[in-house]
């Protein structure tokens, strides 16, 4: 076995804490066994987690497969109740379109039925690898399955960071994330949070508050379980992308920030009749054998008969290019994180060809509950960190909410819809792509003045204007780290901002192709100027004094005894 380094055996340290944690809460809250598979490369960490008992399977094989996952026996439906819901059990019940669970009964003794990993041995043989899949976990953008840091403190009234982009505003979009509910009162404290709402249970009822306390008037001994205040988090970092976009959290994730693939389809399948305009899940899972795991189909075929909705999904914290789902399918709009100086990728940012864009997600700042948090995870276990209602936290969980804020912003902004809006904020990414990273879109900056005042960003170096997607201020005040436009676009001059304001990225690279074209005729004007120049200024050398052709005279203003500040405007 490879000897791990320091680094390596705090991660697998931590990955243990994270994943005891979650198989603890579901057997407390709903007397469920979840199992966990270790990482194939031997060098600790698990590869996925999935519920003992059920099983997902393609509706074509329901009979085959129950053959062999009950044994032979066939199963006998409204015996015993199904753990922790009070419902009858249900042996065959199908969650989607082409897709059914199969639940063994917890009263039939162990000895005498097929484990999950037994059966899809058998199943794998005999009708092929994806007939069926286990009933996998699927948590709040997991570090192997969790968020990459655990919230930390900071002072009890600073501002979020990012803060909020009043020049955006996002009014008339209906946003829906799905995470682990919402703190009560969030708005007292918290203004950027007014009208955010919580989703509401099947049977038509409001879902219960995520169970931490947010307000200052809330005891600071008051205890803030696990992943208590992540939805909140999320929901605040869009709030203050798109301060006026409509914004509905659910609880889909109260059981330590995780649910079952078999429950989450559901809940964005209901969720589709809202007239959502784009869905937020900061949840991922890494699969058996990295196949996409059905319990998304049925939630995908509907998806695409409801035109313009678009997905965006953390693309996960476990540092490495394997596919982490719903992320990986083509169907959504994955983000990975940026580091602390959004120059470079964050350590523990999944990475990859399915990644699609970079944006912050280390020491972000937002609303979090007010109370004691018990450290969980190593080297910080048992460590209690006192909170008063905002918190520093890192992961693809916060830096998707940043994407999503955007997106909404500009659908208020130009009147496109979800899909529109993302694919005009992807090809700006990746205009901005840094080397080594990818496309990239960072958190907005002023965008007080019309959109189309001169291009003078200082600091902001891209020759658009700040915000809206190009970055403002690096942290500390330097220019944004994504807008690379400094060597795309030299002169400042904006030259994909006007094929920004349509979709598609052939319009981007014709236009690059045109600014182009015009810097190397540029250039070699210059050379000519710079000749006219040398042999005016010393005609001892052989050159009779001349004037500069016409036309030429502006490219250098200091032919005529004239200044220029750095934004080139004559002084």
């Amino acid at each position: 076995m490879p000897v791990q380094n320091s680094r390596e055996g705090h991660l697998v340290t931590r990955i243990e804490n994270q994943v005891q944690t979650i198989k603890d809460r579901f057997k407390s809250q709903l007397d469920m066994t979840i199992m966990d598979v270790p990482a194939p490369d031997g060098d600790g960490g698990v590869a996925y987690l999935y519920a003992e008992g059920q099983l997902l399977v393609r509706d074509k094989y329901v009979e085959e497969v129950s053959r062999i996952f009950f044994n032979g026996q066939p199963p006998k439906p409204g015996k015993p109740s199904e753990p922790g819901h009070g419902q009858p059990y249900e042996p065959v019940r199908r969650i989607a379109s082409g897709v059914t669970l199969l639940t063994q009964d917890p009263a039939t003794r162990t000895h005498y039925r097929h484990t999950v990993s037994d059966t899809l041995e058998i199943i794998d043989h005999e009708f092929g690898t994806g007939i069926a899949t286990p009933d996998h976990v699927f948590t709040v953008a997991p570090s192997g399955p969790c968020p990459a840091t655990e919230p930390e403190v900071v002072y009890y009234d600073t501002e979020p960071y990012p803060s909020v982009c009043l020049g955006n505003s996002g009014a008339g979009v209906l946003v829906y994330v799905a995470d682990t509910g919402l703190l009560e009162a969030t708005h007292v404290d918290h203004p950027w949070l007014n009208g955010v709402r919580r989703a509401d249970d099947p049977d038509g009822a409001v879902q219960a508050w995520d169970p931490a306390g947010i307000t200052l008037t809330n005891t600071v001994t008051d205890p803030i379980p696990s992943y208590a205040g992540h939805g909140t988090f999320v929901a605040g970092v869009i709030r203050c992308m798109a301060p006026e976009a409509d914004v509905i959290v659910s609880n889909a994730f109260s059981v330590a920030g995780s649910t079952l693939e078999s429950n989450l389809g559901a809940e964005l399948d209901r969720a589709l009749g809202l007239g959502v305009d784009i869905f937020h899940l900061s949840i991922t899972a890494t699969t058996r054998k990295e196949l996409a795991p059905i319990g998304f189909y049925g939630f995908l075929r509907r998806l695409r008969q409801h035109q313009g909705v678009v997905c965006v999904a953390a693309a996960g914290n476990n540092g490495n290019r394997k596919p982490c789902w719903p992320a990986a399918f083509p169907e959504m709009v994955s983000v990975g994180a940026l580091g602390a100086d959004w120059s470079g990728r964050a350590t523990f940012s999944n990475f990859g060809h399915w990644v699609n864009v970079y944006a912050p997600g280390r020491d972000l700042v937002n609303a979090y509950a007010t109370g004691t948090y018990t450290c969980q995870d190593f080297p910080y276990a048992g460590e209690k960190r006192v909170f008063y209602g905002m918190a520093k936290w890192s992961g693809t969980s916060f830096s998707t909410p940043v994407v999503t804020g955007l997106v909404a912003a500009r659908m208020s902004r130009t009147g496109e819809s979800g899909k529109e809006a993302a694919a005009a904020m992807l090809a700006q990414a990746r205009a901005d792509a840094i080397p080594g990273v990818g496309p990239v879109l960072l958190p907005c900056g002023p965008c007080d003045e019309p959109p189309r005042r001169p291009r003078c960003h200082d600091a902001g170096r891209c020759g658009r204007d700040a915000g809206c997607g190009c970055g403002g201020r690096l942290p500390g005040g330097g220019g944004g780290a994504g807008c690379l436009g400094s060597a795309r676009d030299p002169l400042r001059a904006g030259l994909l901002d006007e094929a920004l304001d349509g979709v598609g990225h052939r319009e981007v690279e014709q236009q690059a192709r045109r600014g182009e074209a015009g810097l190397r005729a540029l250039a070699q004007d210059q050379v000519v100027v710079a000749q006219v120049q040398a042999d005016r200024d010393h005609p001892e050398q052989g050159g009779e004094p001349v004037s500069l052709p016409p036309g030429l005279a502006a490219v250098n203003p200091h032919a005529h005894g004239e200044s220029t500040d750095r934004c080139g405007n004559r002084g």
